[in-house]
């Protein structure tokens, strides 16, 4: 297998060098030459089996099948259901994809364990040690500094918008009590932090100096890894069954890696629906045809809070017939006048992606909330309620599965304020509450994050 940038900089790269790298050098995120046909899952079959064999398949022969088994197992054995993402019947026709069984109790472990494991495993055999640098909207640095805690291959660097983040979700990534991990707290929003990142992978010297690598969405290891869920769901639920699939949406990584499930011939058709909150840039992007810059609003679900969706790009690429400089100049346009608008071929061609958006604002997040716990008991998360919201404002002939996306217990306020019920962690939760938190402030500032990073390198 091989990969190449979105931007259509430099020459094609292998599976490790994609994995290790996160960001292309170009700017441009990674993303298969050309996508794997991989057969589909057999009933029965196990969540472990699966992603095996569709990791493996993105892999190609820098990992061998028997490698990565053993991987896999590693990184799912810690979860709390031997099922990894169970589904839960709410109604006919109608579940609940939970994907908040992992150590920090959201969807992004499901990739970042599966990650830290390659990483280790290609570092370990280099005898090389990198530097992760992330940004998080909430879950992506809880999940990275569970999965990379303790690794000797790699220091982690966390960026996260200070007070725009729940305390629980601070906290799974404060309190690992790790050394190699490490947090900035940032003025601004999600946006400004991942901007620092992406300038930062431009940064050539910098690069180079500090050895970068990221586990964002950007990382293609991550969609390739939550494409796994999607073809258990259609496995458990019937191959023969047309499913529609229903994402609360932040940064558009859970619903593009259903798009490359379906690329894959994972899933039996694909029919999705991209839900996002009041930061509409999707929708904007479905209906008009357009990208326009804005602010990001701060809502009831935090981890959704991104004006600029990254992952865009990968689909955008593909609704572009895979022309990079068309890419290019799209989001050079973009860049320099804060929009940016598809052409007519483009535009058709989104269209018949098979993918829709729409908004859910916070008012009808909170109604979903409470309709949720009176129809089924259990209380749900803000952001898998935007889901569910969409999927209820939407009527399909198809099987409904939702992604819920974290548990409820990480926006304890949110939840208590709407519903009434405090929910709380589980026990395997509870010791990110008894240990201390380690973070510093930092300004919304590159050339600050920079030296912050080198300083803490030296000194490691």
């Amino acid at each position: 297998m091989k990969y190449v940038s979105t931007r259509g900089g430099g020459e094609e790269v292998s599976f490790e060098t994609a994995c290790l790298a996160g960001l292309a050098p170009d700017g441009g995120l990674y993303t298969p030459v050309s996508y794997p046909q991989i057969a589909p899952p057999s009933a029965g079959e196990s969540y472990l089996s699966i992603a095996s064999r569709v990791l493996g398949a993105f892999a190609g022969d820098t990992i061998s099948p028997d490698t990565m088994a053993t991987l896999v197992e590693r990184a799912y054995g810690s979860f709390a259901h031997q099922s990894v993402t169970p589904l839960f019947q709410v109604g006919p026709d109608r579940w609940l994809l939970e994907l908040h069984h992992g150590p920090t109790l959201a969807f992004k472990d499901v990739a970042m364990q599966i990650i830290a494991q390659i990483y280790d495993h290609f570092l370990t055999q280099r005898g090389e040690r990198l530097t992760v640098l992330c940004a998080t909207s909430g879950d992506t640095g809880g999940a990275a500094a569970a999965a990379f805690a303790g690794l000797t291959s790699v220091d982690v660097f966390i960026l996260h918008p200070f007070g725009r983040i729940s305390p629980i979700q601070r906290r799974f990534m404060t309190s690992t009590g790790a050394d190699n991990i490490h947090n900035f707290a940032l003025d601004g929003d999600f946006d400004d932090s991942q901007a620092i990142v992406k300038s930062l992978f431009r940064d050539e010297a910098f690069r180079n100096e500090v050895r970068l690598s990221g586990v964002n969405s950007i990382n293609w290891t991550r969609i390739a890894a939550q494409s796994v869920y999607f073809a258990a769901a259609q496995s458990a639920l019937g191959t023969d069954r047309n499913l529609r699939f229903v994402v609360p949406t932040g940064n558009f990584g859970d619903a593009l890696a259903a798009y490359v499930a379906a690329r894959c011939g994972l899933l039996n058709g694909l029919e999705l629906v991209s839900a996002v909150n009041a930061n509409r840039t999707m929708v904007d992007l479905f209906a008009e045809g357009q990208l326009k810059k804005r602010s990001a609003i701060a809502t009831h679900s935090p981890a959704m809070d991104i004006a600029l969706p990254s992952n865009a790009e990968r689909l955008l690429y593909e609704v572009m017939g895979r022309d990079a400089a068309k890419l290019k100049a799209f989001y050079d346009g973009f860049g320099q006048s804060g929009e940016a608008e598809l052409d007519a071929q483009a535009k058709g061609a989104l269209s018949c992606s098979g993918i829709r958006a729409l908004s859910i604002d916070d008012t009808e997040t909170a109604a979903e909330m409470k309709r949720l716990f009176a129809e089924t008991g259990t209380l749900q998360c803000p952001h898998t309620a935007v889901a569910s919201a969409g999927a209820r404002a939407y009527p399909t002939q198809s099987v409904d599965v939702i992604l819920s996306t974290a548990h409820a217990a990480k926006f304890p306020e949110t939840v208590e304020e709407i519903i009434g019920e405090l929910p709380l962690l589980p026990k395997r939760s509870e010791a990110f509450l008894q240990r201390d938190e380690v973070f510093e402030r930092l300004p919304n500032d590159l050339f600050a994050v920079r030296e912050a990073i080198q300083q803490r390198i030296k000194a490691s």
